[in-house]
C-alpha cells in the first residue's frame, strides 16, 4: 500500500556551503537551552576523532610490520581497501565516530573518513579533508527530505619518511563512495572544524528522523558552535524548533540564514512550511514563488506524482514519472523501486526484476538491501513458474 506523503521538512546531510563562504549568521540569541531536556550523554567534539584501545592495538600489532616495510601511508591504504584486512563496509544508516566505525567496520562516507583520518594522524600522516558536491540529488527519511553531500580525504607523505620509493604518489585519495559512471563531482578542501560540524549535523538529522527532538537540538547546537559558517546546521536547528513548536525561533533562524545565503532552497522551503503553519498564506505564497524561480521542479516532485499514479493504478503514468526522477537522479534506490512496481503493474516482470536489482545496488542500508533482495527473489521465482 502506498501512502500519500505529508509536507516535508528539508534537512541537509553533509551539505556544502557556497564556495565563497558568506559571513556566518550571528549566533547571539540563537539557542534556547532551557527549552530542551539535557542530552542522554554530553555532546563532545573531542570524541569524534579519538582512538579507542582496539584501534591503538591494531596499529601497534597488526599494522606495524607493513608500516616498517612499506611506509605508513601505503600500509594504511592497503589496510583500508585490501580484502581480508579491515573489511570496511559502506553503510549510510548512522553516522559513527572513529571508534564506533572501527568497531563496526562500517559506516557512511563521513564515518569512514573520520576513522581513516584518526588512524592516519596516529601514524604521523598529514590529512586533507574535501567536501564533494555531486549531482546525486536527495534522499528521504520519513517526512524529512535530506540533501546528500559527500566527503573524502587525501593522505600525504610524512615530511621525513625515507621510504617514499614504496609510495611515490604525492597525495593519495581515500574515497569510500566513489562517483558512479557519468556522475559529476566537484570538491573543495575543508578544515577539521567543518568535518566536526558535519558530524554533529548528521547526528542531529538522524535524531530528528528518530523523533528525538531534544537530542537533535544539542547536536545542531554543537555543529553551529563548532563551525558557525556551516550553514546547513542553522537550517537543521530551524527544523528542530519547527518540530518543537517554537515557530518564532524557527523563523528567526531561517531569516538569519537567508540573509547570509538568499538562494538556500532548503531554508526557503522550510519558511514556506512555517508560514503555512501560521496561516500567513500571502507570505508563504511569496516565498514559494521565490523558491520556484530558483528551483522550478523541487526534489521528489515526479516521485510524488508517480506515487499518486500508483494509487490510481495508472501504472503507465507512474512509470513515466519515476523515469523522470531517474533522469535527474540515476542512482536513487527509491526511484528504481517505484519503477519496478510500475513495471510489475504493467505486466513487465523482466523489467521489474531489473529495476529491483538496480534499487538493491543503489541502496546504502542493509535493511533496504535485504528488502529488495527478498522481493527480487520472489520475482525470479514468479518468472520461473
Amino acid at each position: 500500500m502506498i501512502r500519500r506523503l505529508r509536507p516535508v521538512l528539508i534537512l541537509s546531510l553533509l551539505w556544502l556551503a557556497a564556495c565563497a563562504a558568506p559571513p556566518a549568521p550571528p549566533t547571539e540569541g540563537l539557542f534556547d537551552d532551557a527549552a530542551f531536556a539535557a542530552p542522554a550523554r554530553p555532546v563532545d567534539a573531542g570524541e569524534v576523532f579519538a582512538l579507542s584501545e582496539p584501534m591503538q592495538r591494531y596499529l601497534e600489532q597488526e599494522l606495524a610490520r607493513d608500516v616498517r616495510r612499506k611506509g605508513p601511508r601505503a600500509a594504511l591504504v592497503d589496510a583500508l581497501y585490501a580484502p581480508g584486512r579491515l573489511r570496511l563496509e559502506y553503510d549510510a544508516q548512522r553516522t559513527r565516530n572513529a571508534a564506533e566505525a572501527f568497531e563496526a567496520r562500517s559506516g557512511n562516507c563521513l564515518s569512514l573518513v573520520i576513522m581513516s583520518a584518526a588512524l592516519a594522524r596516529q601514524l604521523g600522516l598529514p590529512v586533507q579533508f574535501h567536501s564533494v558536491y555531486s549531482d546525486a540529488g536527495w534522499g528521504r527519511s520519513g517526512d524529512l527530505l535530506v540533501a546528500n553531500g559527500h566527503v573524502n580525504l587525501t593522505l600525504r607523505h610524512p615530511s621525513a619518511d625515507a621510504r617514499t620509493r614504496f609510495d611515490v604518489v604525492e597525495a593519495m585519495l581515500i574515497d569510500f563512495d566513489p562517483p558512479q559512471p557519468g556522475q559529476k563531482q566537484y570538491s573543495r578542501s575543508i578544515p577539521e572544524s567543518t568535518v566536526l560540524a558535519m558530524y554533529m549535523n548528521n547526528r542531529a538529522a538522524e535524531s530528528l528522523a528518530a523523533g528525538e527532538v531534544d537530542e537533535a537540538y544539542w547536536f545542531a547546537r554543537a555543529a553551529i558552535t563548532t563551525e558557525p559558517t556551516f550553514l546547513a546546521a542553522h537550517n537543521t536547528l530551524a527544523v528542530v524548533y519547527l518540530r518543537h513548536g517554537q515557530l518564532q525561533r524557527a523563523e528567526r533562524v531561517l531569516q538569519q540564514l537567508l540573509a547570509a545565503e538568499p538562494a538556500n532552497t532548503a531554508a526557503l522551503a522550510n519558511l514556506v512550511l512555517l508560514y503555512g503553519k501560521q496561516g500567513r498564506t500571502a507570505e508563504a505564497a511569496a516565498v514559494q514563488q521565490r523558491l520556484a524561480r530558483i528551483e522550478p521542479v523541487p526534489p521528489y516532485h515526479y516521485f510524488q506524482l508517480g506515487l499518486e499514479a500508483m494509487q490510481r493504478r495508472d501504472y503507465a503514468q507512474a512509470k513515466a514519472m519515476f523515469e523522470k526522477e531517474i533522469d535527474r537522479a540515476a542512482y536513487h534506490h527509491e526511484f528504481h523501486f517505484g519503477l519496478a512496481l510500475a513495471n510489475y503493474g504493467l505486466g513487465d516482470v523482466r523489467e521489474a526484476q531489473r529495476q529491483l536489482g538496480l534499487a538493491m545496488k543503489a541502496s546504502t542500508r542493509d535493511a533496504e538491501r535485504q528488502l529488495y533482495a527478498g522481493k527480487l527473489e520472489r520475482l525470479k521465482a514468479l518468472r520461473l513458474q
